[in-house]
């Protein structure tokens, strides 16, 4: 999703990039990327040899990689071995080949202690000590994700699952915005060893979003609210690494706040994405 997006704008604005794919990564997407104008570098966030092979000539690393939710092998893919071990592993290879600035994506702290979470906060704690140029961005919850049948909000049965009182305005981002950002803050000095909270252009709640799915489909939801009581139910209950972190993001969601983009749009005048626009994308 966003690193495939991050390749095609890049080389669409004639930037020589180099996307690192693993052995396992699926043809097609590879190709995908060849016929964008990237140049394939094979190797394995767990495979440091490979990083740095992949990190010399490099200028700046961006990087959205991450075991979950498609890559996720227990034991062997996990928020432990990739999305923490692995990325201290980038940043290593990435200091030692000079490489100018390191663009990462993370998402903002959340209260409920879970597998995701706590390798990224590991990774960003490594990242500001480094002593490379560093940006790191906080996206909020993604539009295509969160409002999608894969977590609940099964528009095509006009059927929702939504977590705590979903009364709070959240700020929903598109992938494709956060993709904007990530190239935007290539050599800006407004991304100079910051992190950066990224929402959409309006805060709307999740009730309020339903609302919206029904007026332009023109039928009503049904809608059923999931208490985060029984969320951190799941959560004392889950051991897998995957299932923990997706009931820690369906907690944070419950309580996530609105982000205000004025200061963030004016370092960076990006045109965002509404809600509005993906439901009548995926409803029309």
């Amino acid at each position: 999703m966003v690193g495939t997006e991050i390749c095609r704008l890049l080389t669409a604005a004639s930037k020589p990039v180099k996307a690192l794919v693993r052995a396992t990564s699926d043809p097609a997407k590879v190709d995908k990327l060849k016929s964008l104008g990237a140049t394939v570098a094979q190797g394995d966030l767990r495979d440091s040899a490979s990083l740095k092979a992949a990190c010399r000539g490099v200028s700046a690393v961006i990087t959205t990689a991450s075991s979950m939710p498609f890559a996720y092998q227990p034991g062997e893919n996990t928020p432990q071995t990739t999305d923490q071990d692995g990325y201290l592993n980038l940043i290593a290879a990435a200091k030692e080949a000079g490489v100018q600035q390191f663009i990462y994506t993370s998402f903002p702290p959340m209260a409920a202690s879970f597998p995701l979470q706590d390798a990224k906060r590991a990774v960003e704690q490594g990242l500001c000590a480094s002593g490379l140029t560093f940006t790191i961005l906080h996206p909020t919850y993604f539009t295509e994700v969160w409002l999608s049948p894969a977590v609940g909000f099964d528009f095509p049965n006009r059927k929702a699952s939504l977590y705590g009182t979903s009364e709070n305005p959240i700020s929903w981002i598109s992938f494709l915005d956060v993709a904007q950002f990530a190239v935007a803050c290539l050599g800006n000095p407004a991304a100079k060893n910051v992190t950066l909270a990224l929402g959409g252009p309006e805060a709307i709640s999740p009730l309020g979003v339903v609302k919206i799915f029904e007026k332009i489909g023109g039928k009503p939801f049904e809608v059923t609210l999931v208490p985060v009581e029984a969320l951190q139910g799941q959560l004392a209950a889950a051991t897998d690494p995957m299932q923990r972190s997706f009931v820690g993001l369906m907690i944070g969601y419950a309580s996530a706040p609105a982000i205000d983009m004025t200061a963030t749009l004016k370092a960076f005048p990006l045109k965002l994405r509404a809600v509005e626009e993906y439901a009548w994308s995926v409803m029309v």
